[in-house]
């Protein structure tokens, strides 16, 4: 009997332990959403440029001679009228002197000869000729005053000037090839900016399209991003768009012009632009850390259906904006796209869903979602 008892005991535990244990109950996942809005989404691109004096002035003498003095601080600030150079006035001083004596000579002698003609004192044909040579003798007397200014050398433009290419004593020709010294305005300066070509066809087929409002390209503004990863605290403003193309870049140059009163940014700075390009009044943003990539790179949401369902939806993005990323295609308005939660959820799933400003903490930000392989 008792044999019979632990057989029965023995059949009873190999059973037990041969039976499937029993399923727990699985937990409806909670899923933080945002609902989908339209608004208004300024469209800025980071772009690459250089900075360019809006204008330059290479100094060249204008009369040969001898530099008596350079009147100027290389590196300085000059105005426009202020003495840079001076050429030894000597000898076209001489030549004013003469050229004036021999005015006042014709001057005279033509008043003279006029006075005669009224008297019929002398033919018509010398009260001409003395007139002529008036008006010749004034010519020269103009030319030498003309050369005898261009002695004294002075700054054109406003602006800072670069270094001197030539000392006291030196001797300069009239036009020669080799500048004496460089000046450039820098307050205002220029950044110019080159923007792909296929880039640019594309914002002004959307701004015929009435996808974007491009507000007055010349209102645009711009901020700058120094090498150093700075950004210049004065934004300036999209000056104009060139009209050709870079045959050899594929790219089109805008030329932004920004305030520089402390002469900070100096020509030739790399520097990244940001650049406003226009509004898209019916935008749509997404999180960057709701949106998943199929394994073919394409970009997907998980959105929550009128069942409570998390579904897989494919979407198209534009541009990044302030981390998110603007949706040109696949969703609308008033859908409900999971931003919290995603690392428990799957496509085809119940879920639990709830505002996402009111979801509690899922142990950090949520990764992307992951999209179904083969989907």
């Amino acid at each position: 009997m008792v044999r019979n008892l632990s057989v029965m005991m023995a059949v009873v535990a190999v059973l037990a332990a041969c039976s499937p244990p029993q399923q727990q109950p699985q937990m409806t996942p909670m899923a933080g959403f945002i609902v989908v809005k339209e608004q208004p989404v300024q469209l800025t691109t980071e772009l690459p440029g250089r900075t360019n004096p809006t204008a330059v002035s290479e100094i060249r003498p204008q009369v040969s001679g001898i530099i008596k003095a350079r009147l100027f601080t290389e590196g300085s600030v000059v105005k426009v009228g202020q003495p840079l150079y001076q050429i030894d006035p000597a000898p076209y001083q001489a030549a004013y002197d003469s050229a004036a004596a021999t005015l006042t000579a014709a001057k005279t002698k033509a008043t003279r000869f006029a006075e005669l003609l009224k008297a019929s004192a002398i033919a018509p044909q010398d009260n001409d000729n003395a007139q002529a040579a008036y008006q010749q003798a004034r010519a020269n007397a103009d030319a030498a005053r003309i050369n005898l200014a261009y002695t004294h050398i002075v700054s054109p433009i406003n602006g800072r000037i670069g270094a001197s290419s030539v000392t006291e004593g030196a001797l300069v020709t009239a036009n020669q090839a080799t500048s004496l010294a460089t000046v450039s305005t820098l307050d205002p300066i220029y950044v110019d900016i080159d923007q792909s070509s296929s880039e640019l066809l594309a914002l002004e087929r959307a701004a015929q399209n009435g996808q974007i409002n491009r507000g007055g390209p010349l209102t645009a503004e711009v901020t700058l991003t120094l090498d150093d990863g700075s950004v210049y605290p004065i934004k300036g403003k999209l000056q104009f768009t060139d009209v050709t193309v870079d045959p050899t870049t594929g790219t089109v140059r805008l030329r932004a012009l920004f305030p520089n009163p402390n002469n900070f940014l100096l020509p030739g700075l790399y520097v990244r632009a940001t650049v406003n390009q226009g509004t898209d009044p019916h935008g749509i943003l997404v999180p960057q850390l709701a949106v998943g990539r199929t394994p073919k790179g394409e970009p997907t949401v998980l959105v929550v259906d009128g069942q409570n369902m998390a579904r897989l939806r494919m979407i198209k993005t534009a541009r990044a904006v302030d981390g998110n990323w603007q949706v040109v295609d696949g969703l609308k308005a008033g859908d409900k796209v999971i931003v919290q939660g995603l690392q428990g959820i799957r496509p085809d799933m119940k879920v639990n869903p709830m505002p996402a400003q009111t979801a509690p903490a899922q142990g950090g930000p949520a990764p992307a979602a992951q999209p179904v392989p083969g989907k």
